[in-house]
């Protein structure tokens, strides 16, 4: 049996307030939103509420907002360190478990609205956490059972939901990905149908014995400045282990001109998949000296973390090259009228010269 503790860090763009309870000591979560934008679809459209991928008609700036929170509530005592496990459903486990997870799911909005709540496909690409459209499924989703389905709520009314994973005694090994999402629709006054969702992300290791490792490599600190005079830092970073990671943390830089030290400035560099690469940029502040500086950058996912030291410059800011003319037409008229001057010098030249040796023998 699983045991669980209360979790207090809020899962979407469109959070609730952190629930009371102390917090493992993290580096900087990365702040990705979860929350789809707000789409809209003719009123009287068959089927499930669903955003439409292209709108026809925007809803009316006047209608009640269509916003809805979502946290998550549980962890499991073994992730007490893990902060991911404190904000996504994040675990390991056996084919054949059914873990279950509680959710705070509450109504944003002005008015009194019907909540709806289920489980949808997602994917970790080279692109990061992707959502898939729509109430889209796949394998993990399926096994997803969120109750209540559906929940009325007044303005700022919450309601507590259970998320239950049953995991299929067949199921093969390997790690999954899905979202829980919480979701409102409207009509305004246009018949236009407003529809506004944010969700919790669902990572689910599925295998024999412990959990697959987790690690990552952060390549050499590099520095430049962009031609706007923004300096940058840069670092390449790969997974090395066997599971997605979110990662996020600090930078600082010490040792600057006249003992000049800065941080620590927040980094975040999104979700990275398995054998994947990423480069995290780090842009600070235009009036940074060039440098020297020394540079430290702290790396996070959860409780697997890695750090990287270097020696670092931004350089001058960049010279724009200057436009260069292109006069290849007025030298060659220059080369052609120089060429006729030399050959009318010429012809006067050999003209005269005939002229004297007429004139001796015409007196003659």
């Amino acid at each position: 049996m699983t045991v669980l503790v209360t979790a207090g860090a809020p899962a979407s763009a469109a959070q609730l307030p952190p629930a009371a309870g102390d917090r493992p000591p993290a580096l900087a979560e990365p702040q990705v939103p979860e929350a789809d934008v707000p789409a809209v679809e003719p009123e009287g459209r068959k089927g499930p509420h669903r955003p439409s991928a292209s709108p026809s008609a925007q809803p009316s700036p006047d209608a009640p907002s269509t916003t809805v929170g979502i946290r998550l509530l549980d962890a499991p005592v073994e992730r007490r360190d893990d902060t991911r496990a404190h904000r996504y459903i994040v675990d390991h486990v056996r084919p054949g478990t059914t873990i279950k997870r509680r959710i705070m799911v509450q109504n944003s909005s002005e008015i009194r609205r019907t909540v709806a709540l289920y489980s949808a496909a997602a994917d970790v690409t080279k692109k990061g956490f992707v959502l898939a459209p729509d109430r889209t499924g796949n394998e993990l989703s399926s096994w997803i059972d969120v109750a209540p389905a559906e929940e009325v709520l007044a303005p700022d009314e919450e309601v507590e939901a259970l998320v239950t994973i049953t995991v299929p005694r067949k199921a093969e090994a390997g790690e999954r990905y899905a979202v829980v999402w919480a979701e409102v629709a409207g009509v305004d006054g246009q018949n236009v149908r407003n529809v506004g969702r944010a969700g919790i992300r669902v990572y689910l290791s599925v295998g024999p014995g412990g959990e697959p490792p987790s690690g990552f490599e952060i390549g050499p600190l590099t520095g430049k400045r962009e031609k706007d005079g923004t300096p940058v830092l840069t670092a390449q970073v790969r997974n090395t282990g066997r599971r997605a990671l979110d990662l996020a943390g600090e930078l600082r830089l010490t040792e600057g001109p006249g003992g000049l030290s800065v941080g620590p400035v927040k980094v975040e560099a999104g979700t990275l998949a398995l054998d994947g690469s990423s480069t995290v940029r780090v842009a600070l502040d235009r009036r940074l000296p060039d440098g020297p500086w020394g540079a430290k950058l702290d790396l996070a996912s959860g409780w697997t973390k890695r750090s990287a030291t270097g020696r670092v410059s931004f350089g001058p800011v960049p010279v724009a090259a200057t436009s260069a003319v292109d006069r290849s037409g007025q030298v060659l008229a220059g080369g052609l009228t120089t060429s006729g001057l030399v050959l009318l010098l010429f012809a006067v030249y050999a003209y005269r010269r005939r002229a004297r040796i007429r004139q001796p023998v015409e007196a003659a």
